[in-house]
């Protein structure tokens, strides 16, 4: 054990990362940095026994919340000296011990004092790096009072902080310190003897608590446990006697209550089996004792509980004769045995089946039916009609099979919702079940119960949780189901769609037919495309458009307003939208199919407006009850610029005092320039079509989406070259092979549309064509881009500019016919959202505008075209000149 040691006014420092020694303790390190070297090789290796070094600990200032007072040195080089200045915060200053010197570290201010009990030097092959291991004594504690750098290392002037005899003596006349001293000891010597019991070792650790001074002691047994680094920083500033023998005494407890209850779990492990074998012996004869006194007790026996919950299920019969032979075998099993538990699942979820159990329908009110469509859905009227229809044969005919309805639309134009109000205009119960991403067919049939884990199919699980056979369920984005090498779930909702197969439905799990026929089942989608064909011959597709703008503003006035308002605590006497602003969210923020962006932008609104109200909150009603205050400290902490930690909480301000306080306050109205503050600039132009177009090379075309229509520009440019097309844009083979028939068209009719001059052989001599579809990070493809193709060549080859108020859809043939295109309506309503007047479609579409609202088409002048002579002549101001009409 270290004798009292007589310290020098200065020692070398020895940073520790997020390690402290403690005086008594021991321990082994490698020094491989050139600081660390250097500083052992001077203070320790060149004095031998009589050197010293300091050891003070340092954090990341990253990871630091400062835990006392810190140190950090000034500036200046490396060779200078520079000065140490105490400080309360995150000091910055290098790595310590070789590490990056950009990155700043926290000093702690009380070291403590080592000495080498074994020093070792070594040499590192091929570098030739001096490396030493050291073994260091922790001898006292010190504070550090100023500290310098000496090269590549630190010098600390340092102050004393051991206990002298006479402090010693004079702490054990203190009571209290005698106390604490017993306590601890007592404390020491339970561990010290559950460690021994344990290991199997003598009694030579007993001898430290007679021999070492008390306080030695503590810092003696809290080094040698595993605690954290906020800990031992505590241990180390613990500079009073007494409160360093409270902390050691705490953590020497600690750890002997967790060396404790380690023991208790491993008896209680190993001893496992043996209870597992006596509770099995004991039950057998239980069994026995109850079979001879006839008292078998059915009404405490689970077995018996199942068996009654079986019986009231009202399962048919041969479902039942399947369940008793299940519940038979169950009962010859034990417990323990590996099937049981399963076994006994797949009979509980028999139990819990509602085999019987409906949903007894109210008689069907078509009036309130249509009013609770209108109250949560506006516009949609086509869809309406429809549903009020399948309600209508339902009250005629309470047992038809219905069909499988099938809402298709982009996000966001209420699919989801209007299958809620079919069910709350039956009264029946709503289950969903989302199908985004299903690839495995074990999903809606379920797992074979040979598998470990196997459970029922997603439709059987949902069955049980609505606790009713005839629910009204959702399918939920069913063209978003996959298939791999586990199968394809679309093919197995072939099954449970059908109204002929799905009355003897089976899923692999419950291993029985289950009747879905009750079952109505409503499924939503954003494009059809990609469900089967098969699958999709068994529903009967709704399609839902877009809303107008007009129909948003609406929608949002009505609906979205007033749910915004409530999900923010907010009213009308806080804050008010007028529809003027909410039309000019929709032109200039949003243009999109359904109304989620523009319940979003709602949103934003409301929180801003939300903390306008807390602001007013705060210095009407709870200012009063603040009182001013200062102190020496707090006023240079702020004069110093740094964070004040403090936090004031008001008392006695009742909320009814808030409430009163707010309602005086008048409302926020919103108006153009918030929508500016909160929303940002517009986002959307009106003119952007025009700025697009005022080059020649550039047309306007109407694509379908998922998420519905879209204008798309098309950008053409020529350069000189050898004759080639290059496409650009993210482009599938369909449009590619459109460009190609564009270009060919053109080239085939350029004397007549005057695109070459007299004489010229070939269109394309000495020239490349560059065709782009900007938005290049989304994928493009399909037929409908024929015309606008043809349009922005003509346009770049005649240096006319293409109306800006005018786009088109359509195939193209190299005929020059224009054949009919899908997806009218949404193009449609895409053109009228972004604000254009013209539209060219093909003759053959016209029986698709009867789809779009009469709103919509009295804003819009539709041109009709025949071939693509009809478009080029509308697609130009003053028509496009040529010498001749081509004919077929």
């Amino acid at each position: 054990m270290a004798e009292p040691v007589e310290l020098p006014n200065r020692l070398g420092i020895l940073a520790f990362r997020n390690k402290v020694l403690l005086p008594g303790a021991i321990i082994r390190i490698r020094c491989t940095s050139p600081s660390s070297v250097k500083l052992v090789e001077q203070e320790l290796w060149q004095r031998e026994e009589k050197g010293l070094i300091g050891i003070v600990p340092v954090r990341d200032a990253a990871e630091s919340a400062s835990v006392g007072p810190a140190l950090y040195p000034g500036g200046g080089t490396d060779s200078g000296e520079r000065n140490v200045k105490n400080h309360s915060g995150l000091p910055e200053t290098r790595k310590a011990d070789g590490k990056s010197q950009q990155e700043p570290v926290h000093w702690h201010s009380r070291g403590v004092a080592a000495r080498a009990l074994h020093l070792s030097r070594g040499v590192e092959k091929p570098s030739g790096r001096v490396t030493y291991t050291v073994v260091l004594e922790g001898l006292c504690r010190f504070s550090v009072l100023e500290l310098n750098s000496r090269g590549t290392y630190y010098i600390a002037k340092i102050s004393p902080l051991d206990i002298t005899k006479a402090d010693m003596e004079q702490a054990e006349q203190d009571p209290d310190f005698v106390s604490l001293a017993r306590q601890f000891k007592t404390t020491a010597m339970e561990l010290i003897s559950v460690l021994e019991q344990k290991q199997k070792t003598g009694g030579r650790t007993k001898v430290l608590l007679e021999t070492v001074p008390v306080h030695k002691l503590a810092d003696i047994f809290v080094a040698s446990f595993e605690i954290s680094f906020e800990e031992q920083l505590c241990m180390l500033d613990s500079i009073d006697l007494k409160v360093r023998l409270s902390k050691a005494t705490e953590l020497v407890d600690r750890h002997l209550q967790s060396i404790r209850v380690a023991e208790k779990i491993t008896q209680k492990v190993e001893g496992q089996l043996s209870k597992s074998q006596r509770e099995f012996l004991l039950r057998q004869q239980m069994r026995a004792i109850k079979e001879e006194l006839g008292d078998n007790d059915d009404d405490e026996d689970d077995i018996a509980v199942l068996e009654r919950k079986m019986q009231s299920a009202g399962m048919p019969s041969n479902i039942w004769k399947h369940a008793q032979r299940e519940l038979k075998r169950l009962k010859k099993m034990q417990p323990q045995q590996p099937g049981y538990n399963s076994s006994r699942v797949y009979l509980e979820l028999l139990a819990d089946l509602p085999w019987q159990k409906a949903t007894e329908e109210q008689k069907l009110d078509l009036q309130a039916a249509k009013e609770r469509l209108d109250s949560d859905h506006y516009g949609l009227v086509k869809v309406k009609q429809r549903i009020i229809e399948y309600l209508a044969v339902r009250k005629l005919k309470p047992d038809a099979r219905g069909p499988v309805l099938c809402f298709v639309g982009p996000p966001g134009v209420g699919k989801t919702s209007l299958a809620t109000s079919i069910a709350a205009a039956l009264g029946r119960k709503f289950i969903r079940i989302s199908l985004g991403g299903v690839k495995d067919e074990a999903d809606i049939r379920g797992h074979r119960r040979t598998y470990i884990g196997s459970m029922p199919g997603r439709l059987i699980d949902g069955i049980k949780r609505v606790g009713v056979s005839n629910p009204v369920m959702l399918l939920d984005e069913i063209d978003k189901t996959g298939s791999d090498v586990r199968g394809d779930p679309a093919a197995a909702l072939l099954e449970v769609l059908d109204p002929e197969q799905n009355k003897t439905f089976n899923d692999h799990y419950l291993n029985v037919p289950y009747d879905l026929s009750k079952v109505i089942f409503v499924a939503t989608a954003n494009k059809v495309q990609p469900i089967p064909p098969p699958l999709l011959d068994r529903m009967e597709v709704i399609e839902l458009p877009g809303y107008t703008p007009e129909e948003k503003a609406k929608i949002a006035m009505q609906y979205l307003i007033p749910r915004v308002m409530d999900q923010h605590g907010l009213s009308s006497e806080f804050l008010q939208i007028p529809e003027g602003m909410v039309k000019l969210i929709i032109q200039r923020y949003t243009r999109e199919a359904g109304v989620r962006n523009l319940e979003r932008n709602l949103s934003a609104l409301a929180r801003a407006a939300a903390v306008k109200v807390a602001e007013q909150d705060n210095t009407s009603a709870v200012s009063k009850d603040i009182h001013q205050f200062s102190s020496p400290v707090e006023e240079s902490r702020l004069a110093e610029g740094a964070e004040v930690e403090m936090e004031v909480i008001p008392m006695g301000v009742s909320n009814q005092e808030i409430s009163n306080a707010l309602q005086v306050v008048s409302p926020l109205i919103v108006d153009e320039s918030m929508l500016e503050n909160v929303l940002g600039p517009p986002r959307y132009d009106d003119r952007e079509t025009a700025e697009r177009v005022s080059n020649p090379g550039v047309s306007v075309g109407l694509v379908w989406t998922a998420f519905g229509g879209e204008v798309q520009f098309v950008e053409a440019t020529a350069m000189a070259g050898k004759g080639e097309l290059r496409l650009t844009g993210q482009l599938g083979d369909v449009i590619k092979e459109s460009a190609q028939i564009a270009l060919t068209w053109v080239r085939a009719r350029a004397m007549e549309l005057d695109l070459v001059a007299t004489g010229e052989i070939s269109l394309m001599e000495g020239r490349d064509i560059h065709i782009h579809f900007p938005a290049g990070a989304v994928p493009k493809d399909g037929p409908s881009a024929g015309v606008t193709l043809v349009t922005a060549l003509v346009s770049l080859l005649s240096r006319k500019r293409m109306r800006a108020d005018t786009a088109m859809t359509g195939e193209l043939t190299l005929r020059g016919l224009v054949l009919p295109v899908g997806g009218i309506k949404d193009k449609v309503l895409a053109a009228h959202r972004y604000g254009i007047k013209r539209v060219i479609l093909p003759e053959r579409n016209i029986k698709d505008l009867a789809e779009v609202p009469s709103a919509v088409l009295s804003n819009l002048e539709i041109i009709y075209a025949k071939r693509m002579e009809d478009v080029l002549e509308q697609a130009f101001e003053g028509g496009c000149p040529w010498r001749q009409r081509a004919r077929l």
